[in-house]
């Protein structure tokens, strides 16, 4: 049951942090001189890959949503693996470890590349789906 509810949370969790990432993507606006002129650089300057052309403006707001979209998708998997949890827990396997080394990973990352409210919510995350793998009956990796 613990297993259940701490996957639960995290769902919420990711859920206010799809939340959280959309409103801060979607309301991001240059502030300076400065951040207008690379903002337009973003826009301006394009390259070729794989027979397409393409700007860094294009693939910063792709990677935006496409994050929240990972985001939703992982709240949904971690509200499955808390109904698998209870109903059958041996199913969960190896997932329930592998999603949060995936979290693990995502700490480094947040901290790295985005700061300190991204990582607090990463850590949350990864702390309840770890302790949840951990109570899942069978939780050896």
């Amino acid at each position: 049951m613990k297993a259940t509810w701490l996957c639960r949370i995290a769902a919420v969790v990711f859920m206010l942090f799809a939340i959280g990432h959309t409103l801060g993507f979607l309301s991001f606006r240059p502030s300076s001189a400065e951040d207008r002129a690379l903002f337009d650089a973003m826009n301006k300057v394009r390259f070729a890959q794989g027979g397409m052309t393409y700007t860094y403006g294009a693939f910063y707001r792709g990677f935006g949503p496409l994050c929240s979209v990972s985001m939703i998708f992982s709240a949904f998997l971690a509200w499955h693996l808390g109904k698998l949890a209870s109903k059958l827990p041996r199913a969960i396997g190896g997932l329930g470890w592998a999603f949060f080394a995936m979290q693990i990973a995502g700490i480094a990352i947040y901290l790295r590349y985005f700061g300190a409210p991204q990582a607090v919510f990463s850590t949350l995350v990864t702390l309840c789906v770890g302790a949840a793998a951990w109570f899942v009956p069978g939780h050896a990796a």
